[in-house]
């Protein structure tokens, strides 16, 4: 690929994929940035977000577009509001976050190197922009599929109330 050429993603262009019950939007890929790093625009519903996971070999940074999310680690625990940046640091540390407002959070996501979409393109399931299904039931079939589809990615994934 040739990496001089401008690459512009219009605001209603990319894969947009139910991921567990948020909208996520692909804006950038790895593919288009030979690996170097991906941007997610995320759409988090009120109680959505992802449950504890881990990822070693990446960050991933999220910069608060609109409305408010729930960061929680093993160590701490933050309320992100519109404006405010989290970096989730290379190494392993396992995180969640989750919209505990009544509107609508909307994230921007850079993961370095590149390479979590593509779990999002494995797991979620395309839909039309705005539109937010309902997660699936987390039972053990649902989380043994979600723990291999993560692995197969570099990510490891945690029981629900892992962080509780």
């Amino acid at each position: 690929m040739n990496t001089s050429k401008l690459i512009t993603t219009g605001s209603k262009k990319g894969q947009f994929l139910s991921v567990v019950g948020d909208t996520y939007r692909i804006v950038i890929s790895g593919e288009q940035t030979n690996g170097a790093f991906a941007v997610i625009d995320m759409m988090i519903p009120p109680n959505g977000g992802p449950g504890p996971h881990a990822h070693a070999n990446f960050q991933e940074s999220f910069h608060v577009l609109d409305g408010e999310v729930e960061v929680k680690t093993e160590t701490e625990t933050i309320v992100a509001q519109k404006g405010d940046f989290i970096n989730i640091p290379l190494g392993g540390v396992v995180h969640r976050f989750k919209n505990k407002s009544d509107r609508v959070a909307h994230l921007w996501c850079v993961v370095v190197p590149a390479g979590l979409e593509t779990l999002f393109q494995e797991i979620g399931q395309p839909v039309a922009p705005g539109t937010f299904l309902p997660p699936l039931p987390m039972g053990p079939d649902e989380q043994k599929r979600l723990q291999t589809s993560a692995e197969k990615h570099g990510q490891q994934v945690y029981p629900p109330d892992y962080l509780d």
